[in-house]
């Protein structure tokens, strides 16, 4: 069962209760005895995970990037260096 936060609009006075879905709001504050309580609403964080998504949609936690991620980044790495005959000055003999 969900626990819903209350606060009175009248005295202020704010608590929690277990109710199922199927239970009425509550409308009466304990404290005052007003018909002035409302429910608190709260934002909701949310976490995708699992395959199907996006790696921005939820980073994973060792840091690591995907598979595929890393295969562009090999590419990438590869077509950045420069060719061996292009690294080493060519060398002189002089005889």
């Amino acid at each position: 069962m969900p626990v819903y936060t209350y606060r009175c609009e009248s005295c202020g006075v704010q608590f929690e209760r277990r109710q199922s879905f199927s239970d009425a709001p509550l409308k009466v504050c304990p404290e005052c005895r007003k018909k002035s309580l409302k429910k608190v609403i709260a934002p909701v964080g949310i976490v995708f995970k699992g395959s199907g998504f996006y790696a921005t949609d939820h980073k994973s936690p060792s840091g690591q990037a995907s598979h595929r991620h890393d295969k562009k980044e090999e590419i990438k790495k590869e077509e950045s260096k420069p060719a061996a005959s292009e690294s080493k000055p060519a060398e002189s003999k002089s005889e």
